[in-house]
């Protein structure tokens, strides 16, 4: 029998926040919350929240008053100081959980705030997601109180002077509802394990036990997952030993590239949810099925601000300008990639949290992540997004019938002009010139500043075709082994110099 009754009564929909006014209502309603929970304080003194609170227009003098910031900014500024056990710097009280968030490109880890607010606003846009569930047509629902293993971080945490340190999803499920703990996989014993292969082999042994309805975590690490229990028990697919399989919930990085991989996984079709949970939040979730896009987290803990992602706000590297131009959420256009700013009640005000996205329809409030700031090509105009890249590698996989589980492409120079180097990982046989000319033609057909660099001083593409095991390797090379870790998408400086010392043999 299922936990979850989709029949909610009245007063549990409007303490969940169902009912909908305007996102511009919601968003004004969060900012205004969000100000009157900080305005005492250093930050809230600082930035004068009790007189924003007090104006006409508190989202304009919001942006008027304080900065946008970075992770460098903010942390040097203010952050470091409730690292030290500061209490009341950005959020009222002392942090007791930090979010260690790096991605391959980062030589360090950064240190994000989470607070007990903000754990809990998580759990509830959860629940949200959950219920969603109950508009998708021809799906399982009475599996929703089943299994769900979620492949996440270690809940066993760092331990310092004054706070705990680790991955989100190991401080989320260290702090998991009641209700959901006897849903929750792999258990809390496993879950505390810090070594990846250690905690990957024992949830291979527990597999047989568990009745699995949900698979939780980044597109590679889940594959890589149900290709052991499928090899370790001699199985053609992984509904033999879970049949009840119905969903996966991804997010982190696009799931195309992926999917032909995944597919062939299964004994039967599954519904794909995605999500968009970072370290500093969960922003947004698809609440519809086969939606192109996520629906917002409009109406819990997140005040949302969209900077126009163009050489008027962002230099060449991809780093914001001082004074942006920043959008709220009634003032965006559909199709145009923004970058996001995002204030909580953890503490981050005004804060870019790396990503872009486009509006894919405005008044479900639905995106989709296009990219990262910093993680695009343009060397010579270009403008080559993450967004372009996935779908030129999904066009070649299907005309060429093959699974391309990973990829990533660095920027070179090439005489006295510029070439792009791709590196694509498949274990299907492949001509690299096949692969060149295609990868080629689609990114023509998807971007015209593209088409037109390429006559001019983008004057090369090279391809190098290596095992999907290759880019698994560099990661685990890298210590970035585990549920949140993702290879990225474009290479520049450090990253891409530890990249090409590792294809040469040389240890990184």
């Amino acid at each position: 029998m299922a936990l979850i009754d989709f029949k909610l009564p009245r007063s549990l929909s409007r303490a969940l926040n169902i009912p909908e006014s305007s996102p511009k209502r919601q968003q004004l309603k969060v900012l205004q919350k969000l100000l009157k929970r900080a305005r005492f304080t250093e930050f809230g003194q600082k930035y004068l929240f009790d007189q924003i609170l007090l104006s006409r227009h508190p989202g304009k003098n919001f942006q008027l008053v304080v900065p946008a910031f970075t992770y460098e900014t903010i942390f040097k500024e203010w952050w470091f100081r409730a690292l030290d056990g500061k209490r009341d710097i950005c959020w009222p009280g002392a942090i007791k959980f930090f979010a260690l968030s790096s991605g391959t490109s980062e030589s360090s880890s950064k240190y994000i705030p989470i607070t007990k607010e903000l754990i809990r606003a998580n759990t509830l846009t959860s629940f949200k997601q959950l219920i969603s569930l109950a508009t998708y047509s021809d799906v399982p629902k009475k599996y929703v109180g089943k299994g769900w293993l979620m492949l996440g971080g270690s809940t066993h945490l760092q331990k310092n002077t004054t706070y705990y340190a680790g991955d989100l999803s190991g401080i989320q499920a260290k702090n998991i509802p009641f209700w959901f703990q006897a849903m929750y996989k792999p258990g809390k014993k496993i879950a505390r394990e810090l070594d990846w292969s250690k905690k990957l082999d024992e949830i291979v042994e527990k597999a047989p036990e568990w009745d699995i309805a949900f698979l939780v975590g980044v597109p590679a690490w889940v594959q890589l997952c149900m290709e052991k229990v499928i090899q370790r028990y001699n199985l053609k697919n992984i509904h033999e030993i879970w049949p009840n399989l119905a969903f996966y919930v991804h997010g982190g990085v696009a799931l195309q590239p992926y999917k032909k991989g995944l597919n062939k996984l299964l004994g039967k079709p599954i519904t794909y949810i995605e999500t968009y949970l970072a370290s500093e939040g969960f922003l947004a979730y698809q609440n519809r099925q086969n939606a192109k896009g996520m629906r917002l987290a409009t109406n819990n803990n997140i005040f949302f601000e969209f900077v126009p992602f163009d050489q008027y706000n962002f230099d060449s590297e991809g780093n914001m300008i001082p004074n942006p131009e920043a959008l709220m959420i009634h003032e965006v256009e559909e199709n145009k990639n923004y970058a996001l700013l995002i204030s909580t009640n953890a503490g981050t005000w005004r804060y870019l949290i790396g990503d872009t996205v486009q509006f894919t329809d405005i008044e479900k409030c639905e995106i989709i992540i296009t990219g990262r700031t910093k993680h695009f090509l343009s060397m010579v105009g270009e403008h080559l997004s993450v967004d372009n890249m996935n779908k030129a590698v999904n066009l070649v996989s299907d005309e060429l019938n093959i699974s391309i589980g990973e990829f990533t492409v660095a920027g070179i120079p090439y005489g006295d002009f510029f070439a792009h180097h791709w590196y694509i990982g498949t274990d299907d046989s492949v001509n690299s010139e096949t692969l060149r000319k295609l990868i080629d033609k689609k990114l023509k057909e998807l971007n015209d500043d593209y088409e037109v660099e390429r006559k001019h001083a983008l004057k090369e593409i090279f391809v190098e075709v290596l095992s999907e095991d290759t880019f698994m390797n560099f990661m685990r090379v890298k210590g970035k082994v585990g549920g949140q870790h993702k290879f990225p998408r474009v290479l520049k400086g450090n990253i891409l110099e530890e990249w090409q010392r590792y294809l040469e043999g040389i240890s990184v």
